[in-house]
């Protein structure tokens, strides 16, 4: 087993995420929070824009393809890159080399670069070798896989290593957990009626545990669900890992 990296060790980027800088920056910044706290130099390259996911799982390829362009320019220097984003580090390890085909010289740096895209708990548990971060979360929690964490990037039972390992916290588990919530992207705009279906099955699974707070690591499909369970008045909260785990007595969430 290979040892862990120093923190202090890497260069490492935050890639934000376009869909995190518009509605939910407080997650980016718990990210930032939290890597420091471990020891980490984190960067946030200014230049970053949009993955591209959203072209390209609409069949716009094309114009995904400067986006891939501007990807590995951004964060092809960097030891890491860092996304509170299953989803679209998904996007960057699963769709970038696709889009670039035909193109032989960046089909080599999506090569390069991509391998070193990872999803928080990822670059948490497998490259730094931490579960416990220090931190402090009072609440009762339960934890929804995302879809793209879980299928397509596989990050496993590492969310929850790294949420059982927090002081205070009652986390109880998710009936159905490994269900579709029903977002899916433009899947909820294209297949409303079916979305909200699956995304009432899930509020009501969340509310079953009594739990305060349902945590995920994309804010995408926590926004399906937290605007479903607002609907109803259920009173349960939904944040992002990253909130979570930066959480400390002296700094609570």
């Amino acid at each position: 087993m290979t040892a862990p990296t120093p923190a202090s060790d890497l260069r490492i980027a935050l890639f934000a995420t376009c869909f995190n800088d518009t509605m939910w920056p407080e997650t980016p910044k718990a990210t930032v929070r939290l890597l420091e706290r471990l020891g980490c130099r984190v960067e946030f390259p200014t230049e970053q824009t949009c993955c591209g996911q959203m072209f390209t799982n609409t069949g716009y390829a094309a114009d995904a393809l400067p986006l891939v362009r501007r990807f590995v320019d951004v964060f092809g220097d960097y030891d890491a890159v860092v996304a509170p984003s299953g989803s679209c580090v998904g996007s960057v390890r699963e769709q970038h080399r696709m889009i670039a085909e035909g193109d032989e010289t960046l089909m080599s740096r999506v090569d390069e670069v991509a391998p070193k895209v990872y999803e928080l708990s990822e670059f948490l548990v497998d490259v730094l070798g931490v579960t416990d971060v220090g931190a402090y979360f009072p609440h009762r929690v339960t934890y929804h896989p995302t879809c793209h964490s879980l299928r397509m990037i596989r990050v496993g039972d590492r969310p929850l290593q790294l949420l059982r390992a927090v002081r205070g916290i009652d986390l109880v588990e998710l009936p159905g957990a490994e269900e579709c919530c029903g977002f899916g992207g433009t899947f909820a705009v294209k297949n409303p009626d079916v979305s909200i279906a699956m995304g009432s099955d899930k509020a009501r699974n969340v509310q079953d545990t009594g739990a305060e707070v349902v945590v995920a690591g994309d804010n995408s499909c926590l926004s399906h669900i937290g605007g479903i369970l607002g609907r109803q008045r259920s009173g349960v909260r939904t944040m992002h890992l990253a909130e979570i785990l930066a959480s400390t007595e002296g700094d609570p969430a």
